[in-house]
């Protein structure tokens, strides 16, 4: 009879045991809809629950507890080890990162530009290879996110270099002139809401903001997708355009950066 009783709950914290640590991680690293169900809503409200905070305050605190204050690249190495460790989260990640520093490396901005500043990691990427005077402006819309952003920057010591500005981005960018004393950006990354690619893309087109030889670099344009842009970057004689395979964040799952240069 105990046998019995037992039986029940040890079946299911065996079967619960499979699930979370073989079969679903199994599945997650190699379908993209899956990861993004699995991390960004299933796992993430449970922890939340669980845990009494959010993500965003659970990588600061990774952040404050592993990194060494000043030092960006010990940010960015905790975020990376929290992230393929502990918990995922839609940070450009290591992979792409290396992209993403080689393209802006390449293109040496003045004045550059961030859409979706999330927490900030990929903030602290662009901001620490940035030559002295370069000004960085980046753009969230959630208060929340923008928070811990602040913290996590300025952990990094990169405060003075960035500018963060919350609000929508389609309201923003046509008082980046007047705001900020910005003619143009050499440089723009794009990892905001996937539907406002294209519109922000042309807005910044409209209001002057973009010059011969301005580099754009969109991120998860393959998963979760942003087909309407590439669509738009491919075909545009404005444009001149390359796609960077690489994975999703911490997953194997096929994502990519599309660079694509203004041509005036």
């Amino acid at each position: 009879m105990l046998w019995s009783l037992l039986a029940v709950p040890v079946v299911s914290a065996a079967v619960l045991y499979v699930l979370y640590h073989w079969l679903i991680p199994t599945a997650v690293q190699s379908s993209g809809w899956l990861a993004l169900l699995w991390h960004d809503v299933i796992l993430e409200r449970v922890l939340n629950i669980m845990t009494g905070s959010s993500r965003p305050q659970r990588m600061l605190k990774a952040v404050q507890k592993n990194a060494t204050k000043g030092d960006p690249q010990s940010v960015i190495s905790a975020i990376d080890y929290y992230c393929r460790h502990k918990e995922w989260a839609m940070n450009v990640g290591d992979d792409k990162g290396l992209i993403l520093d080689s393209v802006l490396t390449e293109v040496n901005p003045s004045t550059a530009l961030e859409l979706g500043t999330y927490c900030g990691y990929s903030t602290v990427r662009i901001a620490r290879l940035l030559s002295p005077g370069s000004k960085l402006i980046t753009v969230e819309f959630n208060p929340a996110f923008a928070e811990v952003a602040h913290q996590i920057i300025a952990y990094a010591g990169l405060q003075d270099k960035v500018t963060l500005v919350e609000g929508p981005s389609g309201d923003l960018i046509p008082k980046m002139k007047e705001q900020f004393g910005i003619k143009y950006f050499d440089f723009v990354f794009l990892d905001h809401w996937k539907d406002r690619y294209v519109p922000d893309t042309k807005l910044l087109e409209d209001c002057g903001l973009l010059k011969k030889g301005t580099v754009l670099l969109a991120d998860n344009v393959i998963c979760p997708g942003a087909p309407e842009y590439l669509k738009y970057v491919r075909n545009s004689p404005r444009y001149e355009s390359r796609y960077y395979k690489s994975n999703l964040e911490y997953t194997k799952v096929e994502d990519g950066l599309e660079k694509s240069v203004f041509l005036g």
